[in-house]
């Protein structure tokens, strides 16, 4: 005889999935006000957290020089200017020697479409010089066609420039500001605020310092790592510029997806005009073993190490965030997910019970 429903069991366990389902739904409609007031103070918020994972770079030299007796202002100072020469010879060590072998890339760049050609003229494809030239002439001609879309692209690209340089000089005096008055941020933080948010908010500001510091550090040493490896490749294959490219290498590490991609196009072109197809067939085999295993297993292992997070969390952290938001979700998606779990572990603190204390007569204690 099979058993009956218990009609007062039902209705408790309908109620408590309709107050639960009300619950979460005011949850989701929170967050979806908190995201579109971030996306309308964006021009903000970016160069806020830009400049937030520069200071968690460049904190390490100041706290040191403060410790050494100088001035806030004065450490901060130094270690400005000193994370701009940095930045400016990075610059300059990638850009000089590109620039003092142009003439040789140029050369190679012309012998490397004329072998492309030779090579489309022969078996398999057959293409002959008639083709190439109709081909050419009706690229020409949608060139032409799409002028006004070419240039309005233009013009949405100088705007993007634009927009990013005034990112970037927003961000370093941010970054600036906050070497210079970061510690004091959080007590002066903690008075205005009353009761009990003294204390949580703080706390949970101090955690996300620390889980920024090591997501920093962690991309630092996964790019390191790219560059050591993908350098060593093109030092063996004899490819020139191999220190300019393991340097662009490193710095592109910090742009996921579209800054390897740069990086080792860059490198393949480079040994296609100089080594010739081979070589560069071979250089883009090494960049995509290394890039499989830092994109599978170095990166989810480092920052799943660093940022208390597990590997698997990692991965699909960064696929979601690109989905959603590109290249600059992307870079976001593993911090944002720490500082998630930062605040869900602290609130799971708060709210747990302690943990038994054992009895005095108890033997097992």
């Amino acid at each position: 005889m099979s058993a009956t429903l218990n009609a007062g069991r039902t209705r408790a366990a309908l109620r408590t999935s309709a107050r639960v389902s009300g619950e979460l739904l005011l949850v989701l409609v929170a967050a979806a006000v908190v995201l579109w007031v971030l996306g309308r103070m964006w021009s903000v918020v970016w160069p806020l957290m830009i400049g937030l994972l520069l200071t968690t770079l460049t904190w390490p030299p100041t706290r040191f020089l403060r410790r050494r007796g100088l001035a806030p202002a004065l450490a901060a100072s130094l270690v400005t200017v000193l994370f701009l020469l940095v930045a400016a010879g990075t610059v300059a060590l990638i850009a000089v020697p590109v620039a003092s072998e142009s003439g040789e890339l140029a050369d190679g760049v012309v012998e490397g479409v004329q072998r492309l050609r030779e090579w489309a003229a022969g078996p398999p494809l057959n293409i002959d010089d008639a083709q190439i030239a109709g081909a050419f002439d009706t690229a020409t001609a949608r060139v032409q066609d799409s002028a006004g879309a070419i240039a309005t692209t233009a013009v949405t690209g100088l705007s993007t420039v634009f927009n990013g340089v005034v990112t970037a000089v927003l961000a370093l005096f941010l970054m600036f500001f906050f070497l210079k008055d970061g510690p004091r941020f959080l007590p002066w933080l903690g008075r205005q605020l009353p009761g009990r948010l003294a204390t949580d908010v703080p706390a949970v500001a101090a955690r996300c310092w620390d889980v920024l510091g090591s997501f920093v550090r962690s991309q630092a040493l996964v790019g390191l790592l790219d560059a050591v490896f993908i350098g060593l490749g093109l030092w063996l294959l004899d490819v020139p510029l191999v220190l300019p490219l393991a340097v662009l290498t490193f710095v592109s590490a910090f742009v996921p997806i579209v800054g390897a991609l740069f990086a080792g196009f860059v490198a393949v072109l480079i040994a296609l005009v100089s080594n010739g197809l081979t070589d560069a067939l071979l250089v883009l085999a090494v960049i995509i073993v290394v890039q499989q295993l830092e994109g599978n297993v170095f990166q989810p292992m480092i920052q799943s190490r660093g940022l208390g997070l597990h590997a698997a969390v990692v991965l699909l952290a960064v696929t979601l965030g690109g989905a959603f938001s590109g290249v600059v979700g992307s870079l976001l998606a593993v911090p944002v997910t720490a500082l998630i779990a930062v605040v869900w572990n602290y609130l799971r603190e708060q709210l747990s019970d302690p943990p038994p204390q054992p009895r005095a007569d108890d033997p097992s204690a």
